[in-house]
């Protein structure tokens, strides 16, 4: 359920809600009356297909009975614009119009995407009010800083869609498989430095990465990613770490599993790194046709952690002998799970082939899928393997 107040930014709702029912979302859409200023009724009718609520006095039918069964039907009520008069309004628990009484009649989580002028965003009842509503359970998506309605410059800008979207769907998946484990995925590809402005990297731009850590919040954890810098879209809703090298990405990776359930290693780490970094950009010379450069293996983080309880997943992207390589990796590793697929298909691409390969089990070869149904179906097998393993340890 969508309510949308009277600020400015009603018209962004527009397009969040384009958004909501392109990924499959029913949308029902609430219009304050100070919101019908900005954005009429029927632009939100021709987006959801559905009716548009804007007056808690509309009639009751033998199917509908108003506030009642909006409230009783919402999976989540999301406020975006909240403006500071609406936030008021939640606060004390106002009920004298659509979006008031079905905030006081449901029991869906209320997510609040605040928009409005500087001043009145770090006035202290604003944060009073947000305060209130958050020790009863409200998320709040905090705006952002950038230039307002008012041609000023400050803290008040509506979220992006993006941002606002994500926070659905951490707050949808809080009882999903993960509630209450805590999850670190690794993405994108490492560099190696040469000198100040040379390195060693490779193709691997971590969108199977990202898809995981996404997965993995929508399916209830809480997830840190760790990420490279080809990583160009990072996601909100998690805690992100960022790293360049591979002794980098090790030391992060050593500090985020200390208390975590599952280690999913989607990073493509360099396997080697130069022994002597230069200090000045290395000169092609005078007549030089080659330059030799000395090399020294970098560390196997995944091999390296070992910490027990936690769930270790990895990927393997060969170029031959995939279930082969794949296999001696798991073992070597000491890994619950690890996907083998083609490289040379595989990295840069948005779609993935995959062959699961699990201990004591037969290889399970997928069909080519999108990079994040992939990572659902990945995320699915980590829920379960941590289930059974807190069985068995239960029992």
């Amino acid at each position: 359920m969508l309510a949308v107040s009277g600020g400015i930014a009603a018209y962004k709702a527009a397009d969040l809600t384009s958004k909501l029912v392109q990924m499959g979302a029913v949308v029902e859409v609430v219009l304050t009356k100070s919101a019908r200023h900005f954005i009429q009724p029927l632009t939100f009718q021709a987006l959801t297909k559905r009716p548009v609520h804007t007056d808690v006095f509309e009639g009751w039918t033998v199917d509908s009975f108003g506030h009642v069964t909006l409230a009783r039907e919402a999976g989540v009520l999301l406020v975006a614009p909240a403006t500071a008069n609406t936030i008021a309004r939640l606060a004390t628990g106002l009920a004298d119009d659509m979006l008031g009484a079905v905030a006081l009649a449901t029991e869906a989580p209320l997510v609040l995407a605040p928009a409005m002028e500087h001043h009145m965003w770090q006035h202290p009842a604003t944060r009073a009010n947000l305060s209130t509503l958050m020790e009863r359970g409200a998320t709040v998506v905090p705006p952002e800083q950038g230039r307002l309605a008012s041609g000023y410059e400050g803290d008040g800008r509506l979220a992006t869609t993006p941002a606002i979207l994500a926070t659905l769907r951490a707050v949808l998946g809080r009882l999903g498989p993960l509630a209450g484990r805590r999850v670190v995925v690794t993405a994108g590809g490492t560099r190696e430095p040469l000198d100040p402005v040379r390195y060693i990297g490779n193709r691997s731009t971590g969108k199977m990465g990202v898809a995981l850590a996404e997965a993995a919040r929508d399916a209830g954890a809480s997830v840190t990613l760790i990420a490279g810098p080809t990583v160009p879209d990072l996601p909100a809703g998690l805690d992100i770490l960022l790293i360049d090298t591979a002794r980098e990405l090790m030391a992060a990776v050593e500090g985020a599993t200390a208390d975590a359930d599952a280690l999913i290693m989607a990073a493509a780490v360099a396997d080697f790194r130069a022994r002597e970094v230069s200090e000045s950009k290395i000169k092609k010379g005078q007549g030089e046709s080659r330059v030799t450069l000395e090399l020294e293996r970098n560390p196997d983080i995944l091999a390296g952690i070992d910490r027990p309880g936690l769930l270790k997943v990895g990927f393997a992207a060969e170029t031959e002998s995939l279930i082969e390589n794949a296999r001696q990796k798991l073992l070597a590793k000491d890994l619950s799970l690890i996907v083998a697929n083609d490289a040379v298909a595989t990295i840069g691409s948005e779609e993935s082939t995959a062959t699961l390969i699990r201990r004591g089990t037969e290889p399970e070869t997928l069909p080519r899928m999108a990079k994040e149904e992939l990572a659902a179906r990945i995320i699915h097998e980590v829920a379960g393997m941590i289930a059974a393993k807190n069985g068995a340890r239960h029992a």
